[in-house]
């Protein structure tokens, strides 16, 4: 089963009205894990899917991995409806688990060829070398798995995700305990692999990852969609900015002019520097500006910042 030739969707991932109960075990009573989740994912989009623990993230993507079996609803990968087509569905999605799952025993070319193998790549169509020396697994490729670091056992997951070249690929919280440089190199690839038309679907604490590398987010939580719009919208629901000054002399004080404004909210630093929060829709960084020089401080530096999307993810989920 290899990749599957088909017209290029619109969207790649269509989840309508998707419904996920799991039946009483016990003393504990049926839960309702999905709430009629709908979700469309653009085609060669970054698309970031975010939630605490417990909302819903993995039993989406088990479900969409084909690994859960859904209450109700509808789910179409790559055009192709999981109910009326699961073999095609299944082979248009790579999904890159959280878990470290390896056969110690396999070296990660022999990995790599039996996953291929799994989705009936053809022998001459693999692209198991090319695939392990883009990850930078090129000469860990005939060691045992159980060899490899952390890191590198990471990047051979995603390489197996991708040995049947799927359209679609899904990321799960990819760079948990990964280093700073290979969580870069990791991040360098997945660039290259969107910019040659892969769909990616990532999930992840990290938010600063998910803010730099993501066009679109969608959050959810307690099994409902709370948000899904372009990044830059979510991020613009932000009102409030912080503006920093580092003066000329250090600060000992507020000067009361910035002081008796109800608009702003201002602090001293430790190191004499302002720092002045406001709301955007109450006042501008040209007024505030005026209020300093007014104030008779000479500005050596000025520095403005915004909530990011930690902001909106906390407001949102709690």
């Amino acid at each position: 089963m290899s990749t599957p030739q088909k017209a290029r969707p619109e969207n790649a991932l269509e989840i309508k009205a998707l419904r996920k109960t799991y039946p009483a075990r016990g003393n504990e009573p049926a839960k309702e894990a999905l709430k009629g989740v709908d979700l469309a994912i653009p085609r060669g989009s970054v698309f970031g899917l975010l939630g605490p623990n417990g909302a819903g993230k993995s039993t989406l993507i088990n479900i969409l991995a084909g690994l859960v079996n859904k209450t109700d609803g509808g789910v179409s990968i790559w055009g192709f409806d999981q109910d009326r087509n699961p073999r095609m569905s299944r082979a248009s999605i790579g999904v890159v688990p959280q878990e470290l799952h390896l056969d110690p025993f396999f070296t990660p070319f022999e990995a790599m060829e039996i996953q291929a193998g799994m989705y009936g790549v053809p022998a001459r169509e693999r692209r198991t070398a090319e695939l392990l020396d883009a990850l930078g697994l090129g000469d860990k490729m005939h060691v045992g798995a159980r060899s490899l670091s952390g890191g590198m056992k990471r990047r051979l997951l995603i390489g197996k995700a991708l040995a049947h070249s799927p359209p679609v690929l899904i990321l799960d919280e990819p760079t948990a305990g990964v280093d700073i440089d290979l969580r870069r190199q990791l991040w360098d690839f997945v660039r290259r692999l969107n910019e040659d038309g892969t769909t990616i679907i990532l999930t992840t604490h990290y938010l600063e990852e998910a803010e730099e590398m993501c066009d679109r987010i969608a959050i959810i939580n307690h099994g409902e969609v709370i948000a899904n719009e372009p990044k830059a919208d979510l991020l613009s629901r932000i009102d409030r900015k912080t503006m920093t000054i580092t003066p000329v002399d250090p600060l000992t004080d507020v000067p009361a002019i910035l002081a008796r404004e109800a608009a702003l909210d201002c602090a001293l630093g430790a190191d004499g520097t302002l720092s002045i929060s406001y709301s955007r829709s109450e006042t501008t960084p040209g007024a505030i500006l005026d209020l300093v020089r007014a104030a008779e401080i000479g500005i050596r530096d000025v520095m403005t910042q915004e909530a990011g999307l930690e902001t909106i993810f906390l407001d949102l989920t709690h």
